[in-house]
């Protein structure tokens, strides 16, 4: 079984790595996609909203998938989806004149991300549980990591004057090929009683469980990871732009204000393990969230080289919220797959609300101020973090 374990361990840091990686592919073309299409900062929130209503119909259906099909099967789905989805919306920005014509594809990346997103996570659980020890951090540093990669070479083949369909479509394939590769290795699920439910990898969880909507600590470990998701998709979104645009930077120079950013944020979530196990969750999501308001104020208001300092700042700050939440859903295994989906569900309402809500401030105020919103919703996580308790063992 411990090899099992390690086998599917190392899948699961490929998964994610790759999802970040191919997430922040797109992200890094984002200004190109602006002036491409010549869009304002309203008519690009319009246009980024498309992967947030995909993520959003993925999001609530992708526990019951990953359940009913097993958590391998669903990270192909996701897969299937969301990589033809970046050739479409890339060949849209270059032949196009028109976000409504983007907008299909991305829907397709926001759909398939989500499944995707939702059952690495359960994969994730399964083995941290397998171990006995708290790994969940580590996986999102893979993604993290997989998004600085992404950032980094984006912006060194934005600098190259490397087109925007064969950047996305190489990643595509590569991505399918990672996908398939590494889900082999993913365990199987279990049911209630503990006993593995099939041979295969993946396999399905068959009992019925009631709503996890109705249980308040998961709808307010929700609250967390939503307020975690807005500070970490907010600077994916809308980082590079507002170096750019609010900075007078270059485009690629605003893709490593975006670097900067994952670097630090991928650290944060690779040395925040020791911290979790020695202070526990409470204190030190406190702490981070504290972080992200500084972050975000220190970009806004300082000169460049400050604000750059606030990008690392935001980073370390917006780290660990997703993970831990995503474990305090899963401290009770029977219970996982619906609550994780819950959780990603109200979380990835961040994604759903930050692409517009920053556009139409970025009209009025402009982008780079537009950006203090991140303060105000990290606020909201410090009254509700209480909620990542770890669940008493039942007795």
């Amino acid at each position: 079984m411990t090899a099992h374990i390690t086998r599917a361990r190392n899948a699961d840091f490929i998964i994610f790595g790759v999802n970040g990686f191919a997430f922040a592919t797109w992200m890094s073309r984002v200004p190109d996609a602006k002036q491409m299409l010549d869009l304002t900062p309203g008519a690009l929130g319009v246009m980024l909203l498309a992967i947030s209503v995909g993520s959003l119909v993925g999001l609530p259906v992708a526990g019951r998938l990953a359940h009913k099909y097993g958590a391998a099967n669903a990270v192909r789905l996701g897969a299937v989806l969301s990589l033809p989805g970046l050739i479409l919306a890339a060949f849209a920005v270059q032949y196009g004149d028109s976000i409504f014509l983007v907008m299909p594809g991305l829907f397709l990346v926001g759909l398939g991300f989500g499944v995707w997103d939702v059952s690495q996570n359960l994969e994730g659980t399964i083995i941290e549980q397998g171990l006995g020890r708290a790994i969940m951090p580590w996986f999102h540093a893979m993604f993290s990591g997989g998004t600085v990669l992404g950032a980094l070479i984006g912006a060194a083949l934005v600098w190259g004057g490397v087109g925007l369909v064969p950047h996305l479509v190489a990643v595509a394939v590569v991505g399918a090929v990672a996908v398939w590769w590494a889900t082999r290795d993913f365990l199987p699920a279990y049911d209630e009683a503990g006993h593995e439910a099939d041979a295969g990898a993946g396999s399905p969880v068959p009992a019925k469980q009631r709503s996890a909507w109705l249980e308040p600590r998961t709808l307010l470990i929700g609250l967390v990871v939503l307020a975690a998701a807005f500070a970490e998709g907010t600077a994916n979104d809308w980082m590079a732009v507002a170096f750019v645009e609010g900075h007078d930077l270059d485009n690629a120079l605003g893709v490593v204000a975006l670097a900067v950013f994952l670097s630090f944020m991928t650290a944060g979530r690779i040395l925040g393990t020791g911290l979790l196990d020695r202070y526990g969750r409470v204190p030190v999501l406190r702490i981070l969230f504290i972080a992200a308001i500084v972050g975000c104020v220190l970009v806004v208001f300082g000169n460049v080289w400050i604000a750059f300092i606030g990008c690392a700042i935001w980073g370390i700050g917006a780290s660990l919220g997703f993970p831990v939440g995503m474990s305090a859903a899963a401290d009770d295994p029977r219970r996982a797959p619906l609550r994780l989906s819950v959780v990603s569900t109200i979380g990835y309402t961040a994604f759903l609300a930050g692409p517009p809500l920053l556009g139409f401030l970025g009209n009025e105020f402009g982008v780079l101020n537009s950006l203090l919103v991140v303060g105000a919703v990290s606020v909201l996580a410090l009254l509700v973090v209480p909620a990542t308790r770890p669940l008493e063992p039942a007795r």
